[in-house]
């Protein structure tokens, strides 16, 4: 009876002392970091798993790549620019800047401005940085 006793107690005193690998692996917290260049990644701890990622300096400042736009500008462009141009094509007669028709000189200072706010716009967009290259 006493030795029956003593492998019960041995028993449940193994029970108590082996690892219980699920939660240890659940007990901390793990944080995924982004780390540029050659900067250094942030230790881990007993309780906080950091697991870092490495990506060239060139990237550190610039848009995430899933939310960069896709695409040439000309696919990028607006309808709505699209649609303009195509409304002033071909457009004669008053206010229209053309040789042909009676009045057609008097739209050539308005389209004179168009263009120039056109190519303005233009030419800032030239000197901001694309991103999605």
């Amino acid at each position: 009876m006493k030795i029956s006793q003593a492998l019960v107690s041995v028993a449940v005193l193994a029970g108590a002392f082996a690892p219980v690998p699920v939660a240890a692996q659940s007990a901390g917290k793990v944080s995924e970091i982004i780390v540029y260049g050659n900067d250094p990644c942030p230790r881990s701890t007993d309780d906080n798993v950091v697991v870092c990622a490495r990506k060239p300096e060139g990237e550190r400042y610039r848009i995430p790549e899933k939310l960069r736009p896709n695409g040439t500008r000309q696919e990028r462009e607006a309808w709505a620019s699209k649609a303009t141009q195509i409304q002033t094509m071909g457009a004669t007669g008053i206010n229209s800047c053309s040789p042909v028709g009676p009045g057609g000189y008097t739209g050539c200072l308005t389209q004179l401005i168009r263009n120039s706010k056109k190519e303005r716009q233009e030419e800032q967009q030239a000197q901001t940085p694309d991103l999605g290259k």
